[in-house]
This record gives structure tokens, sequence and C-alpha cells, in this order.
């Protein structure tokens, strides 16, 4: 399993063991049914959202499309980390390359920095909306748009290239046994056997930098939407642009509490088992994923209108059918 050169001094392995919960080997099987039931419920509420806007002409604006692709990235973010620790809980561990650990370490920190930028736009087109609400449909066009979307998924590629870069750079001599559910990247660099002291110092910088700037872009964003909320003469307009304003905000929320508390913790409780470390990053990957289309579904009124009725609908279908089949029955010949 080990590659790279004959002498051994130089030796890096090529190949590793994905281990998801090493403390709780015994209990793998019990892991299974809830993680399984926690993805299915991520991909099918995500995807109930996205259906309901992409069928619903009138919820094609700008507003609703960022949703549908936030709430996507959401789906791609589960299903880069789930399926493989979904597959060590049933197989005990998983063989994995070093490419393709690379390869999901940087799809797993791409989606991440990505959805906060998706945020950064949505922010952005509330601004638009509040504060030049007769300019609206003239500045956000869908070149602004895909524009915007483009230099989110730029900058996000900026971001996490360097770090995967000088990870792909490390001799990993220590033990071809990773610990942790997915490729994540401290759990890598503790097998490696030479300095990794550049790898910790530019992705600590370069997780501060970001979170700092887009903290602050975001907070100069909101403070001057809710401005201009306020200022707002009607008291209906003003109620659906604050309502709109806080369904963000929880999502920001979300996002940036449970990365900066997973963040913290990791760094504050070394004694902790490795489990626990585990357990917190699945935390603060799955549960933006899982709160997002709840949050969207429950408090945006346009979507939480077209959801009802899609339900209305199935539930009047489902009885006109069985008594429609009924009926057949009863003209069926004796």
């Amino acid at each position: 399993m080990s590659g790279g050169s004959n002498d051994s001094s130089n030796t890096s392995y090529t190949s590793f063991l994905l281990v998801g919960f090493p403390g709780l080997q015994e209990y793998r099987a019990l892991l299974l049914l809830p993680f399984l039931s926690l993805y299915l419920v991520i991909v099918s509420t995500n995807a109930l959202v996205i259906h309901t806007v992409v069928a619903q002409r009138s919820l094609h604006q700008p507003m609703y499309l960022l949703i549908t692709l936030l709430l996507a990235i959401n789906i791609c973010a589960a299903t880069t980390v789930v399926p493989t620790m979904l597959l060590s809980f049933s197989t005990r561990f998983i063989h994995i390359s070093l490419a393709c650990c690379l390869v999901q370490m940087f799809c797993m920190y791409f989606l991440i920095v990505f959805d906060c930028n998706i945020l950064l736009v949505m922010a952005l087109d509330r601004y638009v909306a509040i504060c030049y609400p007769l300019h609206y449909s003239e500045i956000v066009t869908v070149q602004l748009l895909a524009g915007l979307v483009g230099a989110a998924a730029a900058r996000s590629t900026c971001i996490v290239a360097p770090v995967v870069g000088l990870a792909s750079r490390v001799h990993f001599c220590r033990s071809d046994v990773i610990h942790h559910f997915a490729c994540e990247h401290m759990a890598l660099m503790k097998l490696s056997c030479g300095d990794i002291s550049l790898n910790k110092n530019v992705g600590l910088t370069v997780r501060i930098f970001n979170r700092v700037l887009d903290m602050l872009l975001l907070g100069a964003s909101y403070s001057r939407i809710i401005h201009a909320a306020f200022r707002i003469s009607s008291g209906g307009a003003r109620s659906k642009a604050l309502n709109t304003c806080s369904s963000h905000l929880l999502v920001i929320f979300t996002v940036y509490s449970s990365t900066m508390s997973s963040s913290i913790v990791y760094r504050v409780a070394r004694t902790a088992s490795q489990d626990v470390h585990n357990l917190l990053s699945a935390f603060y990957l799955l549960l933006p994923c899982l709160v997002d289309p709840i949050i969207y579904g429950a408090r945006t009124k346009e979507i939480r209108q077209q959801l009802s009725t899609l339900f209305q609908r199935t539930q009047v279908q489902v009885p006109t059918k069985k008594c429609q089949a009924l009926t057949s029955h009863r003209e069926l010949p004796g």
C-alpha cells in the first residue's frame, strides 16, 4: 500500500483506510440507520423545495433561484461525505487512494465555502431589492446573477485549492489509517512525518481571513438592508422585507455558528476522543443541509404556499385513484 520510493525514509502511503468512528467499531451497525435516515431526510427535503421552485414559474426570480442553488449545494455536500461514512459503517473500513482522498477533500471544502459565498450573493440581491426596489429588475439581471455565481465559484476554488495543493505535497509515512469518516484536512495531516507548519498556518489563515471578511460583508449589507426596511412606509411591505431577511439571517447563523463552534471546540478540547471530534465534523457538515430547507420552506411565504398546494393536490389525488379503482372493480362482470 505504500509507494513513492524504495528508500524507507522517503516512503509515502498512496492509499489509506477510512475508519469512521474508531472507538465505536463494535456499534457501527447501530450507526448505519441513524445516518442513513438523516441522509435521506436531507436529500428529500432539499429536493422537495427545489422541485417546488423549479415547477412554479412565478418563483423563477433571482432570490428563489439562489435558494435552489443553495439547497442543491446542500445535497452535493451531504453526498460527498455521507455515502463514504455509511460504507465504512457497513464494512468496518474502506480503502481510498490519495488522489481520491484529495478530490474528496477539495469537493467537501469547496462546497462549504461555495455555500457561504452564495449567502453573500443572496445578501447583495436582498440589498438591491430593498434599498433600490424601483431599479431591481434593471440591476439584477440573469447575466449579473450568472456572473456573481461564477465569481463565487472562482473565489471558492482560490480559497480551497492552496490548502489541498499543499496537502498533496506532504509525505504520509506515520500510518495509513485515517481516523475519520472523510478525508478531513487535519485528520490527514496527522499521518504526516514531516514539517506541516506551513499547511497548518495556510489553512488557519485562509479560514480566519475568509470568515472575518464574510462576516464584515454580511454585517455591512444586512445593517443597510434592515435600516432601509424600517424606512418603508407600507407596513405590509416592511413586514415582508424583514421576514425575508430574517430567513436569510437564520441560515447564515446556522452555517457560521456550526463551522465556528466546531473549529473552536476542535482546538480547545484536545483531550476529547477522536469520536467526539468526528461527531463535531458531522455536525457542522450536515446541520445546515438539514436546517436550510426547513427554514426556507416554513418561513418563505411563496414557497410555503406552493408546498401547501402540492400536498393538497397529493391528498386529493390519492382518494380519487382509490375511488376509481373501486368503481372499475364493481363494473367487472361477475
